[in-house]
């Protein structure tokens, strides 16, 4: 049993240090300050758990060396520990990985007896706040410069020596023992502490089923998470940032396995691991040329379904180990209509284990093909036919909302400035069109419509940004006679129905329900396309023909909404935490039914497994109120009210004023 100035020593001189399969720092200030309080009033905090082994035969994190002889990995501690050396050192060990701000700014008061993350407004005057920091560095020696001059020559109130006893107190913390059990032994391999390791941590939810995984790759393979993160920067830079290490291990794990369940990959070796990790991306690269080149799929705002992308990889990788020609066209496309028809449907928004294992045994071995995956995704949903009704949705979470988008790219929809299609590929890479309310928000508040009812999927088209802010918030009667005079046939190509009563505002909700029965005929032809005259897939007797004569400004989320949004996004990395899931599609586990869509989200919480699910809900009706607390997600309906949260909660206090 060693003090924690002890411990603290050997984690600089190398004799204490953290395995490679160990995650990073993921506590946050209330935990920190929590630490502090019970050492602080010599409350038991738990003990460490650390394998000793040879340090000639470990890999471990970060730059420094270890020591000779044996070494100290620590398998449970790692939080304690490091917020220990942060606090005290004022600076974070050599091991870290995280955010340091965390416990940065550390402050104890004299009188109350409290710790609490430094506010300038609260604390800048007043002399009973001391910095844990500094009074740590200059030990019990320097406690004298710590008591405020007004209570240091104060000795008929006792104050003086109240202050220099708990500033003993406090400095006394770093002569607490902390028990450690040692795991020792020769039939202690890798396998055997990885397991450990895992067993400690699967009691919880502080690590995901990946993380858990994954801390038995980097066992045998260091740099495992490192490359995942390059592949995923990778991705990132180039337009999907919803992608994540979770996401990429289970493409590996089904490229190598067969199977979705993570538990398959601890048989394979590091190097079976790193070869499929680049395989797995590789066809990842494939997957995503051909979802944005053939369906206009291009960033992550509109790649839907990324579930299914796993089962895809998994089909290429089996095509590849059969040494089969190329994909031709109506392989790609059908290989394209399942992967759009899983996600519209939502098949990935539930159990994802369970139904990739379906699908993954739909494909498997010599009698699998692209139609026993269709045969299941029937079986599952029925038919796949759309119809008006589907785009009934609204707002940017719809499932139905990249179905626009892959329908104006695909389709040749025309923009109505300049007339020319907005097809895949012709604004470059990277490139966005701008979401337009055909009828404009401003305009429909003022006749009281519902939030559902402005952001209807049927109100939405895409433009380019000129065309946009040219038509600014008049109302489709007047501007749909110029666009048809100067660019004719540039309305049917959005599917607009022509009967011009219906572009009068009185009859908006005529218009709605016209315009969803054209994208529903629409979405059928482009999957029937993709089928190439394969219609089985189709057959329940829905017409897919287009009627020759229909006739029954990216406001904002406006754009003062999308803009405190992603201010909020931005905020969150400031201060060292995760942003959240634009547009979460909250859905039933079983069914894959959308329940609602929630502005910002963090499903596992803003520190995974450690604080409650939470979601942003700017401008919501009751209805979505409701579901995300029936759903255990605390909702927010302000930025204001959400940065609170974060900062008391989350932060312990960290002001919300310079974010």
């Amino acid at each position: 049993m060693d003090d924690v100035s002890t411990i603290l020593n050997y984690i600089e001189n190398g004799h204490i240090a953290l395995p490679t399969f160990q995650r990073g720092y993921v506590w946050n200030r209330n935990q920190v300050r929590g630490l502090f309080d019970s050492l602080y009033k010599r409350h038991p905090i738990g003990g460490l758990l650390v394998w000793v082994t040879e340090s000639s035969g470990v890999t471990h994190r970060g730059d420094g060396p270890l020591s000779s002889g044996t070494v100290n990995l620590l398998l449970d501690g790692q939080q304690r520990i490091t917020s220990l050396y942060g606090v005290i050192r004022g600076e974070p060990p050599k091991f870290f990985d995280g955010n340091e701000q965390i416990f940065k700014n550390l402050r104890f008061h004299l009188d109350n007896e409290v710790f609490e993350f430094y506010q300038p407004v609260k604390m800048r005057d007043d002399p009973l706040w001391v910095d844990v920091t500094d009074l740590m560095k200059k030990g019990i020696d320097g406690i004298g410069d710590f008591v405020p001059p007004s209570t240091a020559s104060d000795a008929e109130s006792g104050a003086s020596n109240s202050h220099f006893g708990r500033l003993a107190r406090l400095v006394g913390i770093a002569t607490i023992k902390i028990p450690a059990e040692k795991v020792t032994g020769d039939d202690k391999t890798l396998d055997v502490i990885t397991d450990i390791f895992n067993r400690i941590n699967s009691g919880g939810t502080k690590l995901s089923k990946g993380d858990l995984a994954l801390a038995k790759i980097c066992a045998e393979w260091p740099e495992g998470r490192k490359e995942m993160k390059k592949k995923l920067a990778k991705w990132n830079e180039a337009g999907y940032d919803n992608f994540d290490l979770d996401w990429l291990l289970r493409s590996v794990n089904t490229l190598l396995t067969g199977e979705a369940r993570f538990q398959h990959l601890h048989g394979k070796s590091a190097t079976e691991v790193r070869e499929a990790l680049e395989q797995a991306a590789g066809h990842i690269d494939q997957i995503l040329e051909m979802i944005a080149g053939r369906l206009g799929l291009d960033h992550a705002r509109v790649f839907f379904g990324p579930g299914s992308v796993p089962v895809m990889v998994r089909y290429l990788a089996q095509r590849e180990d059969k040494n089969l020609k190329p994909m031709d066209e109506k392989e790609r496309d059908k290989l394209l209509f399942w992967y759009v028809q899983s996600a519209m449907w939502g098949r990935y928004s539930g159990s994802t284990e369970t139904v990739a294992d379906q699908d993954l045994a739909a494909i498997g071995g010599d009698s699998g093909s692209l139609d026993a995956l269709l045969k299941r995704l029937i079986h599952w949903r029925g038919s796949l036919t759309a119809r008006p009704g589907d785009f009934a949705g609204w707002n940017r979470g719809a499932r139905f909302y990249p179905i626009l988008y892959l329908l104006s790219r695909m389709h040749g929809a025309r923009d109505w400035g300049t007339g020319l299609p907005l097809k895949k590929g012709m604004l470059g890479k990277k490139s966005r069109l701008e979401r337009h309310h055909i009828f404009p928000r401003a305009q429909l508040n003022k006749l009281n419509y519902q939030t559902k009812e402005v952001n209807a999927l049927a109100n939405f088209c895409f433009l380019t940004k000129g065309t946009n802010l040219s038509i600014g918030s008049r109302l489709p009667e007047e501007y749909f006679p110029e666009i048809e005079e100067a660019h004719p046939g540039a309305l049917e190509s959005q599917w607009i129905p022509m009967n011009r009563d219906l572009w009068k505002i009185r009859n908006f909700e005529g218009f709605l329900e016209a315009r969803r029965a054209l994208l529903a005929r629409a979405l059928n032809a482009q999957m029937q396309d993709l089928l190439h005259g394969d219609l089985r897939w189709l057959s329940d007797g829905v017409s897919t023909a287009m009627p020759e004569s229909p006739q029954s400004g990216e406001d904002a989320r406006d754009r003062q909404e999308e803009s405190e949004i992603s201010e909020i996004n931005d905020w969150m990395v400031a201060k060292g935490l995760p942003k959240g899931a634009l547009d979460f599609d909250c859905s039933d586990p079983d069914t894959g039914q959308q329940k609602a869509v929630f502005d910002l989200a963090w499903p596992n919480g803003i520190q995974e497994g450690l604080s409650h699910p939470v979601a942003v809900l700017l401008n919501e009706d009751a209805e979505t109120m409701a579901v995300a607390n029936q759903s255990g997600f605390l909702g927010f309906t302000s930025a204001a009210d959400f940065k609170r949260y974060v900062a008391t909660e989350i932060l312990d206090g960290g002001e919300i004023s310079q974010g």
